[in-house]
């Protein structure tokens, strides 16, 4: 047994022992160390990509905001500004009338341009049933309107009123304006005979509306029409207008006016001639 040498404070380690902790603790602090630069990498790591992806972000965000700004800097530009108005779609309205009726708007930016003054322009256009604006850029309005389609003629205290289907006033001349039936309904257009008489004439094709003298409607039930040479065709209530204008195209082919005095179609299923 090795001797063991005692000395004041106590017993005294062998030197083999002291260098083995020496080197442990070395080695300790060495993995210590190795593991605060992993810590320290990792950090740097994930911060940079944060920071990568940070950027990134701010670089797209940035370029909707100017692309964004560059579009609404040229929409809002003079470049942009209204300098023609195109009108499609009229017939009997002159395009110059509705060209000089928006003219406020001229010099206007494209995405400033007032509906309501637009609107409120054309509703003074009676003969204007609906319409539709497109902006065409760098500078041009285009205006596409849908006329009243006129289907009868009122007679009125000053003259003869060409209306449409809604009872609207296109025109009022002395004279019967040729190549239009007079409609005969109690209290004009505010009566129910006028919109069954006005229903019934918007769905005949041409090849009967210019056979046509005048209509009659006292009610909704008993739309009457009246042919050039004075037959009768009694055609009832709107309903199933379309198929009876058929069936009354068929029996003037085979049957023409002129060879029969009375065309019954209110009922097309078993129409009858007298």
């Amino acid at each position: 047994m090795p001797a063991v040498s005692m000395q004041a404070g106590g017993p005294q380690e062998p030197s083999g022992g002291s260098a083995g902790a020496r080197a442990a603790r070395s080695l300790l602090r060495a993995a210590q160390r190795a593991r605060k630069r992993f810590e320290r990498a990792e950090v740097r790591r994930f911060t940079g990509r944060a920071r990568r992806r940070r950027t990134a972000w701010i670089l797209g965000v940035g370029s909707i905001l100017l692309a964004f700004a560059l579009i609404i800097g040229a929409a809002y530009s003079p470049l942009m500004a209204l300098r023609t108005i195109e009108v499609v779609g009229t017939s009997r309205i002159a395009a110059a009338d509705v060209v000089a009726a928006l003219s406020e708007e001229l010099g206007t930016p494209l995405p400033l341009i007032d509906s309501n003054l637009v609107k409120r322009e054309l509703s003074q256009f009676t003969l204007i049933q609906s319409y539709v604006t497109e902006s065409r850029p760098p500078g041009t309005l285009v205006v596409r309107i849908v006329e009243r389609v006129p289907v009868g003629v009122l007679a009125g205290s000053t003259g003869f009123d060409l209306v449409d289907a809604a009872g609207v006033i296109i025109e009022t001349t002395p004279e019967r304006t040729a190549g239009y039936p007079l409609i005969d309904a109690p209290d004009g257009s505010s009566s129910a005979g006028f919109k069954a008489a006005a229903a019934v004439l918007a769905v005949l094709p041409e090849s009967i509306r210019t056979q046509l003298d005048a209509v009659t409607a006292v009610t909704t039930d008993d739309v009457t029409l009246s042919l050039l040479g004075g037959e009768r065709v009694v055609w009832g209530s709107p309903e199933k207008s379309e198929y009876k204008a058929v069936v009354l195209a068929a029996l003037l082919v085979g049957h023409p006016a002129g060879t029969v005095n009375e065309y019954d179609v209110s009922s097309p299923d078993s129409a009858v001639l007298r």
